[in-house]
């Protein structure tokens, strides 16, 4: 559609910046909602992203996605940060008010735990443990989603053993570091497995794990959706294991910030994933 000098605009801030697919994922829902408004990408270096975000305003912004590298610097730009992105300790989705201020947020934890609940209903987070790996920035997201959805023990595992233990300190919580190397001994009676490490990601070797110890009612999740169907997830699904691919967490984790800039609660749909998935 033409747009108007009235049109909403927002964005995605990143380092580089060409690979996103939220211009793709964004523009869908303008299309299918009809509104008048635009999705910018904004390749902004590091040393000047304090200073673009701070400007989002006098541009006539509503607001922006912050990709890497700018998360945890995009912090020290806001005015608010909401309790979720102070816990995760990074700001995905940028606000901007009606006052000027700049409110950060982080819909990480609401992405991952909207995506389950949409693939998988029957799963529920009182059900048992659940076991993550990794110790990165996605892994906070999802430790902070399972802690909050009432997960009663979550084992969490990392190759950096001091990683692990630091993150478990700063977000407290049900969370029980292991070993690496008692990944395998970690799935037994869990209730859920999410990898959160690039492994299994194209490029990248698979995750070294045996599932024999996994029960097979146990949810599979991987947030790697490039493959889609990454080897852990086709291990998984072989040996009948409910899973869910990363994929959704990338759509639904959009969602806030659509209807904060553009007033319209989008809807993630088969033919949102299927338009996304051409691009991948």
């Amino acid at each position: 559609m033409i747009l108007t000098a009235k049109a909403k605009v927002a964005g995605v801030m990143g380092w580089p910046v060409g690979h996103s697919r939220s211009p793709r994922l964004h523009g869908w829902w303008l299309d299918q909602y009809g509104i008048d408004g635009a999705y910018i990408p904004l390749a902004v270096p590091p040393d000047r992203v304090i200073d673009a975000i701070r400007a989002l305003p006098a541009l006539g912004l509503r607001g922006a996605n912050v990709t890497v590298p700018h998360k945890e610097a995009a912090l020290r730009a806001c005015d608010r940060v909401d309790p979720v992105a102070k816990r995760i300790g990074a700001v995905n989705t940028l606000v901007v008010a009606e006052d000027g201020t700049i409110e950060g947020r982080n819909t990480d934890a609401f992405g991952f735990m909207a995506s389950l609940k949409a693939d998988q209903p029957a799963w529920r987070a009182e059900a048992g443990p659940a076991v993550v790996l990794g110790a990165g920035g996605a892994s906070r997201a999802v430790l902070v989603a399972l802690t909050d959805a009432g997960v009663p023990e979550i084992r969490l595992l990392n190759r950096t053993a001091a990683r692990a233990e630091q993150l478990a300190a700063e977000l407290g919580g049900p969370i029980r570091v292991m070993p690496w190397e008692e990944r395998e001994a970690a799935l037994s009676g869990a209730a859920l497995l999410v990898n959160t490490t690039t492994q299994g990601m194209g490029g990248e070797p698979a995750l070294d794990l045996h599932l024999e110890r996994l029960p097979v009612t146990a949810l599979v999740t991987d947030i790697v959706y490039i493959p889609l169907h990454t080897p852990l997830l086709t291990a998984a699904a072989a040996r009948g294991n409910p899973i869910v691919d990363g994929l959704g967490m990338l759509l639904h984790q959009a969602r806030p910030g659509f209807e904060a800039w553009f007033g319209q609660v989008p809807e993630v749909t088969p033919e949102l994933r299927r338009f996304v998935l051409e691009s991948l």
